[in-house]
């Protein structure tokens, strides 16, 4: 539940009015990651880079490049490859990690 040996950027990345806000992560091997949380909120992220988004609490209801909605629980991920977009619904805070890469 916790990364090791990392330097954490300082100021927030905020998002949709603080909607949703992370920090960005960078580990030992220079790994980026960014760890936050999303508001109750319906958010569309277009991405130019793939992404991994973990759930660490709570649910989101994601839809991926225009497919039907889906529910991912604490423990789960959604994968979307860069140039593509995912729009999440969340109707409590989820906790985040995003994976980049």
């Amino acid at each position: 539940m916790q990364f090791e040996q990392v330097a954490v950027g300082k100021k927030a990345n905020i998002y949709y009015d603080g909607k949703c806000v992370s920090h960005t992560v960078t580990l030992a091997d220079g790994t980026r990651k960014s760890v936050g949380v999303i508001l109750p909120s319906t958010l569309k992220f277009e991405l130019s880079t793939k992404e991994i988004m973990e759930v660490v609490d709570g649910c989101a209801y994601v839809s991926i490049d225009g497919a039907p909605e889906r529910a991912f629980a604490a423990g789960e991920s959604w994968t979307v490859e860069a140039g593509g977009y995912f729009i999440v619904r969340t109707t409590a805070p989820v906790h985040y990690v995003c994976h980049f890469g």
